[in-house]
């Protein structure tokens, strides 16, 4: 019994890892930093005992460059990352030698970092290359600033960048790389997994003939989920230089199919809310039964669920057959296509990129946060501009900035406590120390993708064993790093809502009218004949606004958000999504000459939908969908190309404001 046990809790920590991170992504990514970590320190250990000593700056630099490398590289492909890793070195290298040499004068090294610091923000200009240098560039003169080296040490010091630079740029290709077919595999499996989770809610709901608003809630948990598990999927499928399908490729086939499958489940539970189906349908369902096709010839509400549950089997069905055939071909035959490479896009360092603007506002944030941490500390002041930088990191909007700074608060805070604790106990037992701080620094950056408190909360940790395994630990530091945390978030907090303030509502209104405007323009190029590229163009614009809307939503999707449900964000989100899925389809296969007076009527419709709907600017992500009725329309599948592809932008839009 014993080792049934343990089998069950191993299959259970298998299901959860897989749930939450289908591809594994999050888990190669923090395996990555934490081995890179692990044999840096090894081997510049090695040196030092074996060579020639190297000074204390040198394992500093190793340690927080060996994250920065696992972290902020983010070049596609292995010769052009390895080309950002020693750019990165050279910068790190450089940076050090400037902080040694005006180590004399402070005066001069503070506005010197200032400068340094608004240089690496604005570097973002210049792509993700860019914005990697610019990291390695930052953190090295903060290492360079604590740790004060003298002059002549700098050669040493080197050893420090090139050594994590050399050792995660294998990890990465050799030893942990990416590889798009186990991970696509992986969260295929994930989508199907979670279908099967949906249907057996559904049964058991079925089972005992009632749904209440707490299995409502989990029926939407569960679709959220699949959501998100689709979406990942998406991406790893290659895609050509156009970056849109021809429509019969099997890649194309793969995404119609996911997105079938999602629909299909989002149409099964929608329904099934409204009128449950019976146990015997969706058992059979689960098992394939091919005799529910009967039920297709009824047309009352439970009818409809039924035929959207089979239509769910069927998708499911699909969906499988393409596993199988990845799993017995890894999709060699047929997955020869040359991933999309963008743009180049345009330098801009006036004050209209936002980039800029941020850039401004970090190094106004951090001259704020040195002036204050000055006053708690002449030495640790640093604290308070790492903060200060770090809460502008991928925000968008001043609410972004607040939640970030908030988390990275309350994480430090948090994560003080835990850690004195910790390294209080473990005082005198070096060897379980390091292995809990190896436990921490990987499940920091396991968590970064998903919580950025969470992750502060392990660093934290980190921080606190490796000052109790050097001697250095007291509670006065503890306090004082969460002063100058504190002090550093509030700094940002604050330029962030009077110094080029952008609200988040505003950022979401402005991001909503690009969108609107480019479905409109790409259905008035539809009504006026345009050729098949310009409407690709137009989609592949569309792809682009959407992706801005994400973005501008992060703040009211947070978990600490306190403006409405992160799931009806979500769910919002979803329908834009699936609108511009849908406007892709009617790019490819529209053909004027083929599309008759009912086609160009009902173009003409969705063009004056998306009008009258970009009039109500943000108001759909505020809207109370739980008061609102079903939309009528569920998947109209009747059609096929870009008439389905019209029907279909239709059908999700109608989803925005359910009651007109």
């Amino acid at each position: 019994m014993r080792g049934q046990g343990c089998l069950l809790s191993g299959f259970d920590f298998r299901d959860w890892l897989l749930a939450n991170d289908p591809a594994l992504s999050r888990l190669r990514m923090a395996s990555r930093v934490t081995l890179t970590m692990a044999l840096s320190f090894g081997v510049l250990l090695a040196i030092d005992r074996l060579l020639l000593p190297l000074p204390t700056a040198a394992y500093g630099l190793g340690l927080v460059l060996s994250i920065e490398g696992g972290v902020a590289v983010k070049d596609k492909g292995s010769a052009p990352q390895l080309v950002t890793r020693l750019l990165g070195c050279a910068a790190s290298v450089c940076v050090v030698g400037l902080a040694a040499a005006l180590e004399s004068n402070r005066i001069v090294s503070d506005v010197a970092f200032l400068i340094i610091i608004f240089l690496a923000a604005a570097g973002r200009v210049f792509g993700p290359r860019g914005h990697a240098i610019g990291m390695f560039a930052f953190t090295s003169y903060f290492m360079g600033a604590y740790f004060r080296p003298p002059l002549g040490e700098l050669p040493l010091i080197a050893m420090g960048p090139i050594v994590p630079a050399l050792i995660g740029h294998v990890v990465r290709s050799l030893v942990l790389p990416d590889d798009w077919r186990p991970d696509l595999l992986r969260s295929l499996e994930s989508v199907r997994g979670r279908i099967n989770q949906i249907l057996f809610k559904i049964a058991t709901l079925a089972s005992v003939g009632r749904m209440t608003a707490r299995d409502a809630h989990k029926l939407e948990q569960l679709e959220i989920r699949l959501k998100e598990v689709v979406l990942m999927a998406e991406g790893f499928i290659p895609r050509p230089p156009s970056g849109v399908f021809d429509g019969t490729e099997p890649a194309a086939i793969l995404a119609i199919r996911l997105f079938d499958v999602h629909l299909a489940a989002e149409s099964a539970i929608v329904l099934s809310s409204q009128s449950l189906p019976p146990f015997a349908l969706v058992h059979a369902v689960i098992e394939g039964d091919p005799v529910l096709v009967e039920a297709k010839k009824s047309d009352d509400l439970q009818a409809k669920t039924a035929r959207s549950l089979i239509r769910l089997g069927e998708a499911r069905v699909l969906l499988s057959e393409t596993i199988e055939k990845g799993y017995s071909t890894g999709f060699a035959e047929v997955w020869a296509v040359t991933e999309a490479t963008a743009a180049p896009a345009k330098i801009d360092f006036s004050l209209a990129n936002p980039l800029i603007r941020a850039a401004l506002q970090i190094t106004l944030a951090s001259a704020i946060a040195m002036t204050l941490g000055l006053m708690l500390s002449r030495e640790r002041w640093f604290w308070a501009v790492l903060a200060s930088f770090l809460v502008f990191t991928n925000t968008n909007s001043r609410g972004d900035t607040a939640m970030k700074a908030l988390q990275r608060s309350l994480g430090t805070l948090f994560g003080i406590a835990m850690g004195l604790f910790l390294a209080t106990a473990l005082t005198g037992h070096m060897a379980v120390a390091l292995v809990i701080t190896t436990i921490a620094i990987f499940l920091a950056f396991y968590f970064l993708q998903t919580s950025y408190a969470i992750m502060t909360f392990f660093v934290s940790i980190a921080l606190c064993l490796v000052y109790g395994m050097t001697g250095s630990l007291t509670v006065d530091l503890l306090l004082l790093r969460v002063e100058e945390t504190m002090l550093g978030a509030a700094a940002g907090t604050f330029i962030a809502f009077v110094v080029f303030p952008a609200r988040t509502r505003s950022a979401l209104n402005t991001a909503l009218a690009t969108w609107f405007s480019a479905l409109e323009e790409l259905l008035s190029a539809a009504a006026a004949g345009e050729a098949t590229n310009a409407l690709i163009a137009l989609s592949q614009k569309l792809d682009a606004a959407y992706r801005d809307i994400a973005a501008a939503a992060r703040p009211l999707g947070s978990t600490w958000s306190v403006v409405t449900r992160p799931g009806h964000i979500r769910q919002t989100l979803a329908i834009f999504l699936a609108a511009t899925y849908w406007a892709r389809i009617l790019a490819k296969d529209f053909d004027r000459s083929a599309c008759d007076n009912d086609g160009m009527k009902l173009i003409d419709a969705e063009r004056e939908r998306a009008t009258l709907l970009a009039k109500r600017q943000s108001d759909c992500f505020f809207v109370d969908q739980k008061a609102s009725s079903a939309p009528e329309r569920h998947l109209p599948l009747s059609h096929a190309g870009a008439r389905l592809g019209v029907e279909m932008i239709g059908s999700t839009l109608d989803r925005l404001y359910p009651n007109g």
